[in-house]
């Protein structure tokens, strides 16, 4: 057998609806769209969401809380990966480059996930606690932005 004597499947290709193209065709006249109605007109259809008039989902449900807009969203970062880096100095730019964030957002928080090993001076714009007495306890220092 070679390539050129493929050929697909009975029935797996379909042929294209050609709308409009006389009653011989099978889809003239209405053009496959019955006969009046909100779905025959041109840009006759309804907007993503809408439920023909009944109280549509997302205005059944119940809301809660409130969001922040306001709130600062950081990347995080573990020291286990700042271990990983062969840099002596650490700062969001660099973990940028090394490709560990992708963006920087509203800034760059360490948290103290792993171990280090080595003396690093960490720059970021946070530091949790843990993060900050081990990056000390290995003779490294933390500075923040």
């Amino acid at each position: 057998m070679k390539l050129t004597d493929l050929t697909p499947a009975a029935g797996s290709r379909k042929n294209k609806k050609r709308v409009g193209r006389g009653c011989g065709s099978g889809h003239g006249k209405t053009s496959c769209k019955g006969h009046k109605g909100q779905k025959a007109r041109s840009g006759g259809h309804t907007r993503p969401g809408f439920e023909g008039g009944q109280m549509p989902l997302q205005r059944r449900l119940p809301k809660r809380g409130f969001t922040n807009i306001f709130q600062k969203e950081y990347v995080i970062v573990n020291l286990g990966t700042i271990d990983k880096l062969a840099e002596a100095t650490v700062t969001p730019d660099v973990l940028l480059q090394e490709g560990i964030i992708n963006n920087i957002k509203d800034g760059v928080k360490i948290l103290g996930e792993g171990d280090i090993t080595k003396p690093v001076n960490v720059k970021a714009h946070a530091f949790s606690a843990s993060a900050k007495e081990k990056i000390l306890k290995a003779q490294g220092s933390v500075e923040v932005i």
